[in-house]
């Protein structure tokens, strides 16, 4: 770990954005009383989000040619010079437990990332199981001491050591309504069956589209115990198998379109 700073060390928060205004105004508020320096990187927004985020005093950039959630978080983060940073999403809030842990850890660290516990809101029910919870998410670090993966969707934080859990929950608002979760699986399934096609799978057939699908609601539903979260939990269970189901559709098509290219 690098030596303590002899002033107070500065947060930054790195936010990526593309028409995020629903929650922004909730993620920027619990933000402002302690974080010196909140950063928005925005791919095209065409709702109120860069108005929302210039209230706050956030400092806005844009990138419209997307290079997907890796490249763009880290470019978000290059824009930062404090001595932490804070990666958020823009649905993401910081509960008063949890901003209190943050700003207490960064006047006496004791490593160079830390993790939060992310409790999600899945179309009005916070999730308590199917796989959602626990979630525990590195998003605090030392500039410098960690960067996201290239990878189009599901990136991932990259550091090494230990990366201690805070006190507190980060309050996720992931989906407010059906048509955020149909839209966003479309998009998913595509960019995750691309970043596997470039990865060198190629998938299977039928059958294994079929058996991966079942297989998906099965793990969601029965192993993660989706059943304990009434309703929203079939609903989610239901909506990661057609996930799966359309990018391993999109995957062998794909597949057998680079073979005939």
């Amino acid at each position: 770990m690098q030596a303590a700073h002899s002033a107070a060390p500065t947060l930054g928060v790195a936010i990526i954005t593309k028409n995020a205004g629903a929650h922004l105004d909730k993620c920027l508020t619990a933000l402002r009383p302690w974080a010196d320096d909140i950063v928005l990187l925005d791919s095209g927004s065409s709702d109120d989000t860069l108005v929302i985020a210039r209230a706050h005093g956030a400092r806005v950039f844009e990138n419209r040619d997307w290079p997907g959630f890796g490249p763009q978080k880290n470019l978000a983060i290059s824009y930062l010079a404090t001595d932490w940073v804070l990666s958020l999403d823009a649905d993401e809030v910081v509960s008063p437990e949890l901003a209190a842990a943050i700003v207490a850890v960064l006047c006496a660290p004791t490593a160079d990332v830390y993790t939060f516990s992310r409790l999600s809101n899945f179309c009005g029910r916070w999730m308590k199981h199917s796989g959602w919870r626990p979630d525990h998410i590195p998003r605090l670090f030392l500039r410098g001491q960690a960067e996201y993966s290239a990878d189009l969707v599901h990136e991932r934080l990259l550091f090494t050591g230990s990366a201690p859990l805070l006190a507190g929950e980060l309050l996720h608002y992931s989906f407010d309504n059906l048509d955020q979760v149909v839209d966003k699986m479309n998009r998913y399934s595509a960019a995750g069956a691309l970043q596997r096609y470039q990865r060198g799978k190629r998938g299977g057939g039928m059958a294994s589209v079929l058996a991966k699908t079942l297989w998906s609601f099965m793990r969601t539903y029965v192993l993660r115990r989706g059943f304990l979260d009434g309703r929203e939990g079939f609903i989610l269970a239901v909506a990661n198998a057609e996930g799966t189901y359309y990018r391993q559709l999109k995957l062998m098509y794909l597949a057998e379109k680079g073979a005939t290219s």
